[in-house]
């Protein structure tokens, strides 16, 4: 183990960040992601600080595979975008670079300054940055070039011993950012963490802050917490701090119930299934799996022989508020249900057919009907217009 030393106003030596080799962290190089790794090589090689930051390196100390790889630089937005032509800004207020590989992006923020408040373009330098962070587990800093890892804030020590800290006074960590109460218990499920014990009691003093949260910004986290492949253990944990309410507050109602609540964890749970197992990542499914119960047990339309899809479309669309997902996933999650009708009512389950022998289904728009069993309309043959004769203008 290094230790980066630097000084203090009275110029004596004080220990700055620790430095963990790849003997001491054992992070296998080839689990990193490739292009994340060819862009912090391209800055570094252009003259730039730039680590791979947050959750990747979190989940690679823990054994995990990351999702995302996200970049940390000194350099600015617009010095980026000219290094990587497959590039684009994005945000107004701390503008970030998006690079482009197929469908896959990696997000390269440039480091942010102390005195930034909120999202503000303000940037600064790596000692600034790292304190802009949530948690300490996530203000970790590798570098690819020598497979190192830095680390400021003891996030590495905290990994080790299974603990979720603030890194942000604990006044100011959720005043701020009402959504880091969820990121908080969402961190907390997915590790098999605990949160101590400030971080809990400001939990449950805040919780109502939450209400104030973007629509459009509380459905980024409900989808996440639903494709997280935790998604039980995540609400349960939302329902225990009372964050659930400001999030989904129709079925914190009916949540309130414990048979419907114990109803909604197993169909959650079946979804943590089909999701660790490869077999799902899509919004519509998440919808599905959890509106079920309510649909076939609590809307009148569910209780029909035959739904009629534009009232189990408007329940759902209701049920849902204050989160706003597409039309088109809603209505995608409202067909599965109707064709996996036969399968609730006789076994409580959606799919019967065990993940091993299963082949997955692409999404089919709905069709105008309601009957599962009814076979597609034929296609519309598409009509030509007649070919005018063409004019030869060097006769005239």
């Amino acid at each position: 183990m290094l230790v980066r030393y630097t000084k203090n106003r009275d110029g004596r030596a004080v220990r700055q960040a620790v430095i963990y080799t790849p003997q001491e962290h054992r992070i296998d190089p080839d689990a990193l992601d490739p292009d994340a790794v060819r862009i912090a090589k391209r800055l570094q090689g252009s003259g730039h600080r730039a680590y791979i930051v947050g959750g990747a390196v979190r989940d690679l100390l823990i054994g995990k595979r990351p999702k995302d790889f996200d970049i940390a630089t000194d350099a600015q937005p617009n010095r980026i975008r000219r290094l990587f032509r497959n590039s684009r800004v994005i945000g107004r207020r701390f503008r970030l670079v998006h690079v482009f590989f197929g469908t896959k992006i990696v997000e390269v923020s440039t480091f942010r300054s102390e005195n930034s408040v909120g999202f503000q373009n303000e940037y600064g330098d790596i000692e600034e940055d790292v304190f802009r962070r949530d948690f300490t587990m996530n203000a970790l800093f590798y570098c690819p070039a020598d497979n190192t890892i830095i680390d400021y804030v003891g996030g590495v020590d905290d990994i080790r011993h299974r603990r979720v800290r603030n890194l942000i006074p604990i006044e100011r960590i959720f005043t701020e950012d009402p959504v880091r109460m969820i990121r908080a218990l969402k961190y907390a499920s997915t590790t098999g963490f605990k949160l101590v014990a400030p971080v809990r009691r400001a939990i449950k003093r805040s919780s109502a802050l939450l209400a104030d949260t973007p629509y459009s910004r509380m459905t980024e986290e409900v989808f996440k917490i639903l494709l997280s492949g935790a998604s039980s253990k995540i609400v349960e944990e939302c329902i225990r701090y009372r964050l659930f309410e400001h999030m989904l507050p129709e079925f914190a109602k009916l949540a309130a119930d414990k048979g419907f609540r114990s109803k909604l964890l197993h169909r959650l749970s079946a979804l943590d299934c089909e999701v660790r197992d490869g077999l799902e990542d899509r919004r519509s499914r998440g919808v599905a799996y959890l509106c079920a119960d309510y649909l076939f047990e609590h809307t009148a339309a569910g209780a029909e022989p035959r739904i009629a899809f534009a009232d189990a479309f408007s329940a759902l669309k209701s049920v849902l508020k204050p989160i706003v997902p597409a039309n088109k996933d809603i209505e995608l999650a409202l067909v599965y249900l109707i064709r996996r009708r036969k399968n609730y009512v006789k076994a409580g389950e959606l799919e019967l057919t065990p993940a091993t022998e299963r082949v997955r289904q692409e999404d089919e728009p709905y069709r105008h009907e309601t009957d599962p069993d009814a076979s597609p309309r034929p296609a519309r043959r598409r009509r030509r217009r007649p070919r005018r004769p063409r004019t030869d203008s060097s006769k005239e």
